[in-house]
């Protein structure tokens, strides 16, 4: 897997993509209101880890859709599993704390490298056409899943909020893993 993940866009060591999804469902008769997502709905908060083959290889569904994504990934096993382990990353976004086995954007870049990785500062893909390519292919790729699935198309503009919101976990202290998130900014 590891391989395949390196092959799509030269990053090293990746065992999986996370992130949460919420799945709307009907206003339950019980503990409403820990139901209403913060995008004013009520859902589960669906957490997935995919391989590079766009398979789901980790599925939690339990929580409900007010729960906060790194809090269910703090709550599964996955998490004990990869702290003991530690065999390879996992990558998530902001809504995720930064972790010697997950590995999130930088958040404010102070260099070079760690600008040209998956940060928000620039509003455009920071990769020369050959890879960009590579990049806008496989968000299609997933776009086309999702449709074949028929999973409703995210909001964008509800995205900027839920950075913002997500930020928060970016804000605990990291220690080793934000150094191997350092390294991989200036050598891959």
């Amino acid at each position: 897997m590891k391989t395949k993940f390196y092959r799509i866009a030269n990053f090293p060591n990746v065992i999986g993509c996370i992130d949460g999804v919420l799945i709307g469902i009907q206003t339950p008769y019980q503990d409403e209101a820990s139901y209403v997502s913060r995008k004013g709905f009520h859902a589960l908060n669906v957490q997935a880890i995919a391989d590079a083959e766009m398979k789901f290889i980790n599925v939690v569904i339990r929580w409900p859709g007010s729960t906060h994504d790194s809090f269910i990934l703090t709550n599964s096993n996955i998490s004990n599993e990869l702290e003991q382990r530690n065999n390879g990353w996992l990558l998530g976004d902001s809504g995720y704390a930064l972790k010697n086995w997950l590995m999130t954007p930088f958040m404010h870049p102070v260099n070079v490298q760690q600008q040209r990785c998956l940060d928000r500062s620039g509003g455009h893909l920071s990769y020369q056409p050959k890879k960009a390519v590579h990049i806008i292919g496989a968000c299609f790729s997933l776009h086309n899943f999702a449709t074949e699935k028929k999973m409703p198309v995210p909001n964008h503009d509800d995205d900027d909020n839920h950075d913002d919101e997500n930020n928060v976990a970016m804000q605990q202290p990291a220690g080793r893993a934000q150094e191997i998130r350092n390294h991989i900014a200036s050598r891959f």
